[in-house]
């Protein structure tokens, strides 16, 4: 048998003796770039990008940098507000509506949040408020009556009508997103059990499972058996235009579809498919007499109270009652 050398260190002792950065070396980190790579959904990337560059070319005359938000995120407490209480008075000077600076402001507060995590910035921005801002101030969109006509401008004898038809009804009787219709892949759609696999607003890689009224399935089997699909990771709606057909019908191609069918079937107000989800979901409000919780279902609002303002749009009670005390000077 090998005698062990007391005086030679063992392998396991070596292990324990190395200094950590032999694997996990420490350098200075990119808070822009994991910043950006936190954000799951390219829009919403695109979107904080966007915002970040606007401040960064505000207060140092380029768009934001590693080097640039380093030198940010170095800076002391009130020196950090200041810059930023500074860069607010501007937006407001340029005229900018009260959604759209908090909107700059949150992008800014979440950057120091990355900062922080990643040993970086010291100090975080809670001193600089935000506007309050009336969200979902116009839930108002159309009757049932008027979604009916521009149902019935589609021509299901052609191709384009038997997708248009079934796309508008998704949109309707679901009160779905344009960007949840668009994502729709052939596989997501179970027509036996009426049901349908979607990517909900803000819930990154995970799905939720919605029903289907009989005609909005019917509708789908319709496109599907007119298009012929097959494969099962295949875009569900596609464009047919010959320049882009069978390709993945965008968000944007929606709405003008949308728009031109609402046109088309003489309605004034301009409408887009989140009108037409508000209409939906104002719809149901009214066929269930003000059930919220029921409508909540339907509308996959997080919160009770975003629906609670659809109801108060929708039952005009402020109106009712002016026009009570009117009665009472008359």
């Amino acid at each position: 048998m090998e005698r062990v050398n007391p005086k030679t260190p063992s392998h396991l002792e070596n292990s324990f003796n190395a200094k950590i950065e032999r694997h996990f070396t420490h350098t200075e980190p990119d808070v822009l770039a994991q910043f950006l790579l936190d954000k799951r959904n390219p829009g919403t990337r695109k979107a904080y990008e966007k915002d970040l560059n606007d401040f960064f070319r505000a207060t140092t005359g380029h768009v934001a940098t590693s080097d640039t938000v380093l030198e940010f995120l170095h800076l002391e407490r009130s020196a950090a507000v200041g810059v930023v209480l500074n860069y607010k008075a501007k937006l407001f000077e340029k005229g900018l509506a009260e959604s759209t600076v908090n909107r700059r402001l949150a992008s800014i507060k979440t950057l120091c949040s990355m900062g922080r995590k990643l040993g970086i910035c010291g100090f975080t921005l809670e001193d600089v408020k935000g506007e309050r801002v009336q969200q979902y101030r116009d839930t108002s969109g159309i009757s049932p009556e008027e979604y009916r006509k521009v149902l019935d401008i589609c021509d299901r004898s052609l191709i384009y009508g038997i997708r248009d038809y079934a796309l508008l009804k998704l949109l309707w009787d679901n009160a779905l997103r344009r960007n949840e219709v668009s994502l729709l892949n052939y596989g997501d759609f179970e027509p036996r059990a009426k049901e349908l696999t979607i990517l909900g607003k803000g819930k990154g890689t995970q799905t939720e499972i919605i029903g289907l009224s009989t005609s909005t399935t019917n509708a789908l089997l319709d496109w599907i058996e007119a298009y012929k699909h097959k494969k099962q990771k295949a875009p569900l709606f596609v464009a047919l235009d010959f320049q882009h057909k069978g390709h993945r019908i965008t968000g944007d191609g929606i709405y003008k579809m949308v728009r031109r069918y609402c046109k088309q079937a003489g309605i004034t107000k301009r409408m887009s498919p989140h009108r037409v989800r508000h209409s939906s979901i104002t719809a149901a409000l009214d066929a269930t007499d003000g059930n919220v919780r029921k409508v909540q279902k339907l509308s996959r609002h997080r919160q009770i109270d975003t629906l609670m303002i659809y109801d108060d749009n929708r039952a005009k009670d402020q109106v009712e009652l002016s026009e009570m005390l009117s009665g009472l000077t008359d």
